[in-house]
Parts: C-alpha cells; structure tokens; sequence
C-alpha cells in the first residue's frame, strides 16, 4: 500500500476545522485528561518494578527464570487484559470500562504492597496488568470517539504522555524512597494506590461516547446530547448530519460482523506491525532494566537509580514535542524521524558495549527515548485508534494492544537471560536491525491520517 495523503475533507470536520492550532472544547479536554489518566497509572505500575526487582529477587532468592517471570507477570496480565479489553469496551462502554480500570489499579497496588511471598506478588501484578491491558484499548478509544478531528492526535496522545508522565514520577518515587529502610520497595510499588482511588473518583465526572451510544447502544438521542456538549457552536444540522454519518459507518448493512474479513486486512495489518516495531525496538527492556543496564557501565547502583530518573524526564519532554507536533508534522512524518533516531541511538550503544567506550552510553540512551517519544511513542495508541471502522475500533485497539503486550512481555521476560548469554553489544545490535526494519515499513506502508475524521479513513483505506 502507498501512503495516502491526508487531507481533511470539509464535509467531515466534526465542528472544528481543520486548523491544529485552534483552541478545543474545555469539555473535551477535561474528558480526555481524565480518561488518559489511565495511562499515568499505566507507566507508573509498569515502571515503578524498576526500583524494586534487584531486592525482590534477593529477598525472595528467585532464580533468573522465576525473576524474569516476576517482572513479566503485570505484563502477562495485561496480554490477558488487551487480549480481552474490547469485549467489556464494546459490551458496557467506554465510561464503565474506564471506571473500572481504575478499581483493578487499587486492588494492584495493595496487593503488591502487602505480598508476603512470590506467589501474592505475581498475582496482584497481574491484576493490574489487566487493567493496564484494558486500559490500552479503552482508553485511547474513548479520546479518539469524543475528539474533533483537527485536535485528534493530540488529545489522544494524552495518554501516551500521560503513561511517559506516570513513568517519571515512578523513577521520581523510587529515587526518593529507596533509602526508607527494608521495605522500601513496598511504599515504591503500594504507593500507587493514590492516585488510582483518584483517577476512580474523576472517572463518575465523564460522560459516555456518543459514538458508542448511536453506534453501539442505538441510543441516538443520548448520543446527540453529547454531540451538542462537545460541540456546542455547532448547527443543529450539522450534529444530526454527524449522528447520521455514525449510524451509517456501523450498519450492518455497510459493514459485515466478523473481524478477521480480507475487507479489514489493511488496518489488521498495520495494527499489527506498528505495535510488533514498538516493542522490538528494546524500549521495555531500557525501561524495565535501566538501571541494571547502566551499572554493566560502571556507575554504582545510587547513580544508576538517578541515571533512570533522567530517563524519565528526557521521555517527557519529547513526548511533549512529539504531542505538539503530531497534528502538524502528522503521524507518518513522526515515526520516520523516530526511526532514524532509533537505529543511530542504538547503533552507538551496540558500538559502546564491544568497544569499551561506555561513558556514551548515557547520553545514547537517553537520544534513544527521545526518539521513541517524539515517534513510535507519541503515534502508537493515537493510529491505532484511528484505523478501524466505528463497528469494529474496540476489535481492532485490542487487536494493537495484544501485540503490544505479548511482544512486551517476552521481551521483559527473557531480556535478564538474553544479557547473560550474550554480549550487550549484540542484543543492542539486534534492537537496531528491527528499526530498520521499521523504517522500510514506515517508508512503504503507512498512511498519514493527520487531521481526517474517523469516518473518513476507513473509505482511504478502502473500506466501505
């Protein structure tokens, strides 16, 4: 498939226009931070392990296997909950479904910080992963259904910097309580549980997606109330006009029931891809081993543990670039840039690791983040959200999670035994070939979606 343009056609511009730097709804935004706040809980529980998996391991005397394990286990639950996530999406919506996210956080968090064993750890990660995996196809899905199409990527790349943001103050957390006592790495990981019960409370202030309602529900009336409250300007006319366009996109008669159709084989596959090259560019493995993969460089384990916190914040801040840029550069031109900075990020770490030149490792690593929040980083959850028809959008974001997530976990559980029976050098090495890889799919296969309603993709997708 050659890319495809992407200009906004006028007579889909769901009230906004087509200008990036118009200012949105502060309904809308209100909606969307507080469904994207289920991305800080996300990046806060998946990262926070980071400062406490060397003294589980000691405290427990797990063996690498059963410590790789471990680490892996929230994200097993979350294959397990992206593998699922569509079901409760689609059967009881987004708004409950968000809601509920925010109780299996809780119930995480506790778990973890009361484990008295192993066994009590791995479960209550797995809980939470669950709804981390939930949250994936939930989350990004309720911004994109609610957000005009000008502001799309932006808006729904609040979750991206929200997860970037709940992984800095996890770093943040671990930097600051790792020099409480023994149980230190309990507050780190029971911690959480705050903002979990407030993300929970926040969640009863959002309404549903009127998409889901006229699409879904069939409840046009309810659906076009929302309508009117994210686009309160807008002609009565044209909110029935869009209405229409919701029901005739998801009729049975325009669109066939079953997923896994030749029809769909376009955004399958590009779901499928961008979530596979998310994955095997090594970012879980740097953010779940930062600091093991800086001590292989000398520093001691205090500065490690600093060193991880600068990773942190250097994801932020390029996510924040990558969420200003996205509606203006688009999404395609953003995983270009971000593949180059990949394979020359990880091409220097791979050289630094045979040479001995490990004071560049730093500073490689950090040119690595960057690149993977101003690309993959910012695109991913915003694309996949976008590439589906309304009939089958929570199919298709669970489809892109699950990939995400098995890809992630096997990589979080065989990177200890990878570094073990391979030099850095070639693991890192290895890294880089995939984002070549990536770079040729990019460069051949992507669509830029920047700025076309959701309705209007499927047809350049050529599904009609």
């Amino acid at each position: 498939m050659n890319p495809i343009s992407a200009e906004p056609n006028p007579a889909f511009s769901q009230g906004s226009g087509a200008n990036p730097g118009r200012s949105v709804n502060g309904r809308i935004f209100f909606w969307a931070i507080t469904s994207a706040l289920a991305g800080f809980l996300f990046g806060f529980d998946t990262v926070v392990i980071s400062g406490a998996e060397q003294k589980i391991q000691t405290l427990w005397s797990l063996s690498p296997a059963i410590h790789g394990l471990a680490m892996a286990s929230a994200l097993y639950g979350t294959v397990l909950g992206s593998l699922l996530g569509g079901w409760p999406t689609d059967r009881f919506g987004r708004r409950a479904t968000l809601l509920w996210i925010g109780v299996l956080y809780v119930i995480s968090a506790l778990g973890c910080g009361f484990a008295n064993g192993v066994g009590m750890f791995i479960g209550a990660r797995v809980i939470g992963g669950i709804g981390i995996g939930i949250s994936t196809v939930a989350a990004p899905l309720y911004i994109s259904e609610i957000a005009p199409a000008s502001h799309r990527g932006r808006l729904a790349g609040m979750f991206q910097f929200n997860i970037v943001f709940g992984i800095v103050i996890a770093f943040l957390s671990n930097a600051l309580l790792s020099g409480t006592g023994e149980n230190a790495w309990r507050w780190m990981l029971g911690i959480a549980a705050i903002p979990s019960v407030l993300y929970t409370v926040l969640c009863f202030g959002i309404p549903e997606s009127p998409r889901w309602l006229i699409a879904r529900k069939g409840d046009r009336a309810a659906g076009v109330k929302v309508l009117r409250l994210i686009e309160p300007d807008a002609p009565q006319a044209q909110i029935e006009a869009e209405a229409d366009s919701m029901v005739v996109s998801s009729s049975e008669r325009s669109t066939p029931s079953h997923f896994w159709t030749r029809r769909l084989r376009v955004p399958i596959t590009l779901s499928i891809l961008i979530a596979f090259f998310n994955q095997l560019s090594g970012i879980n493995a740097v953010l779940y081993f930062a600091p093991r993969i800086f001590e292989m460089t000398g520093l001691g384990e205090r500065a490690a543990l600093l060193q991880s916190v600068g990773i942190g914040v250097t994801n932020l801040l390029f996510t924040f670039i990558g969420l200003w840029l996205i509606d203006r550069l688009g999404r395609r031109t953003l995983l270009l840039i971000g593949s180059f900075g990949y394979i020359i990020s990880l091409g220097l770490v791979a050289w630094a690791f045979f040479t001995g030149h490990f004071s560049i490792v730093p500073v490689c690593i950090f040119a690595f983040i960057a690149a993977h929040a101003i690309g993959q980083g910012a695109v991913i959850w915003v694309f996949i959200s976008e590439i589906f028809p309304n009939r089958h959008r929570a199919e298709g974001q669970a489809l892109g999670s699950f990939t995400h997530w098995i890809f992630a976990a096997l990589l979080t559980t065989f990177f200890p035994q990878m570094v073990s029976a391979f030099a850095p050098g070639y693991v890192f090495l290895f890294f880089c070939g995939m984002m070549v890889l990536q770079l040729v799919w990019v460069k051949f296969m992507v669509m830029e979606t920047k700025g076309v309603p959701l309705e209007e993709i499927q047809k350049r997708l050529g599904i009609e």
